[in-house]
């Protein structure tokens, strides 16, 4: 018992430690979890969280049920997705045809709870009341409820109501579905027009109705006066039965009259069409004759002779190739003696070449200098008599430029070929005592090509013919 009274303070601590334990758990679960009613959304904000299609939001939905919140670093608000009742009116709407309209409607909305659409409603009405939603419903719903009119007539507007909602319906979904929407009923209430086109369309059918009301009633009256007059025809109708057997017998006379006269005429037309056909037989026969002749004639007046003429001209043809082979060989050959003499020569190949035709390399040069046309020179002479001669020299010096471009056009150096043989010429009359000048030394095997001395004076006699007005001073 002592034992018992010694550890009850031990026990009592522990237990309020437990209850003050408990306590605090139920305070915090019941601040941590919240409860979602079947009509609210709860939005846990703050969180990452990737939503069914893929997208990362900071955000998470619980549409029902219970869920906990992270503590400090999440916040939850709640969100109504029950009805909302919209009414819509529209006023002077017009139609198909132009016809303006007054159409009251109402339509029941709500927050959609679709894990699709619902990050839209939180995104565009988290934290607003019903009534902005309701307006923000209305004023889509009323956009596109013109639209659907526009494309209806009156009569589809008035008598096919439940067309024109799910038409309505059908238009705006998508855009409701954008705001987070969702439309669960849409009703057409009234429609109306300020130029009585609706109560005309009344007025016209009843008058129909009373028309096909008299028709009938007259129709009647017909079937009754038919009926006496049918009587009345019995009679006659037996008399122009009667008449009719007579005329029908009458015609099968005039039938069988008829069918024996066109025998005895196709019988003397089928023996006119044999005569006709054997003399067009022999007639056939005849032609088929005529033309084996006159395609004998054709072979032997042109057929043969063509066959013989084309027969020469492939004689003479393979004549003229046999000869055309033999000049392309004997040219071919000399092709060849010309290359094996341009290998065997080496580098100085180039240099006999354009020695051989030096002739013909400075009359073109000589030429292109000629095309300068100078029409008049005023030389000023400064006393030293140095200014006409330096005019002078200045067509070997444009023969030079000429030579220089054609070294940076096409790789031939032709004055350092000049002076390369003009040097290897001279050593040898010089060692022999013989002033033979640079103009002289060629090739003995280049006959006919002219000396270098000889390519300014060409230079200067195919230049142009200036005239000179001696101005000096």
């Amino acid at each position: 018992m002592q034992q018992l009274i010694e550890a009850l303070p031990g026990a009592l601590t522990v237990g309020a430690v437990a209850l003050v334990v408990l306590f605090i758990g139920i305070a915090v679960i019941k601040n941590l979890m919240y409860i979602c009613r079947p009509n609210e959304i709860l939005i846990f904000s703050g969180s990452a969280n990737t939503t069914k299609d893929g997208r990362h939001v900071g955000f998470r939905v619980v549409p029902g049920g219970r869920a906990f919140k992270y503590p400090f670093i999440e916040s939850v608000e709640r969100m109504d997705i029950s009805l909302i009742n919209v009414p819509m009116t529209v006023q002077g709407a017009y139609s198909e045809g132009g016809i303006p309209l007054h159409v009251h409607a109402v339509a029941n909305v709500k927050v959609s709870s679709d894990p699709k659409s619902v990050g839209n409603a939180i995104e565009r009405f988290l934290g607003r009341g019903r009534n902005e939603i309701g307006r923000v419903a209305k004023e889509t719903l009323e956009g596109h409820l013109r639209g659907v009119l526009a494309t209806m007539t009156p009569e589809e507007v008035n008598e096919d109501r439940l067309k024109f909602a799910q038409q309505l319906s059908d238009e705006a979904e998508e855009d409701l579905a954008k705001l987070g929407l969702e439309l669960d009923t849409l009703k057409i209430q009234h429609v109306a027009d300020d130029r009585n086109y609706l109560e005309s369309i009344g007025r016209k059918r009843i008058a129909e109705i009373l028309a096909e009301a008299e028709v009938a009633e007259s129709d009647a009256s017909r079937s009754a006066e038919e009926s006496e007059a049918a009587t009345d025809a019995l009679g006659e109708v037996a008399l122009t039965r009667a008449n009719a057997n007579i005329q029908r017998k009458r015609n099968e006379l005039r039938q069988i009259r008829a069918e024996l006269e066109a025998k005895a005429r196709s019988e003397e037309e089928r023996a006119t069409a044999a005569a006709e056909a054997a003399r067009a037989t022999a007639e056939r026969e005849l032609q088929e004759i005529r033309g084996s002749l006159e395609e004998l004639r054709l072979a032997a007046d042109v057929t043969i002779p063509a066959e013989v003429r084309q027969r020469v001209q492939e004689l003479n043809a393979s004549g003229t190739a046999a000869h055309i082979f033999t000049d392309g060989d004997a040219m071919a050959q000399s092709l060849r003696a010309i290359t094996e003499a341009w290998r065997e020569s080496g580098k100085d190949a180039m240099d006999m070449y354009v020695l051989q035709n030096l002739e013909e390399i400075f009359g073109q040069v000589a030429h292109a200098a000629g095309k300068l046309q100078v029409r008049e020179v005023n030389l000023v002479d400064g006393g030293d008599g140095k200014t006409l001669p330096a005019y002078a020299s200045s067509y070997p010096a444009t023969v030079g430029a000429l030579l220089g471009e054609v070294t940076k056009t096409l790789g031939i150096d032709i004055p350092s070929i000049l002076a390369t043989n003009t040097g290897e010429a001279s050593a040898p009359a010089k060692r022999n005592g013989q002033g033979v000048s640079a103009g002289a030394a060629r090739p003995a095997s280049l006959p006919g090509a002219p000396g270098a001395a000889g390519a300014p004076a060409a230079a200067g006699t195919a230049s142009g013919n200036p005239s000179f007005s001696d101005a000096g001073a």
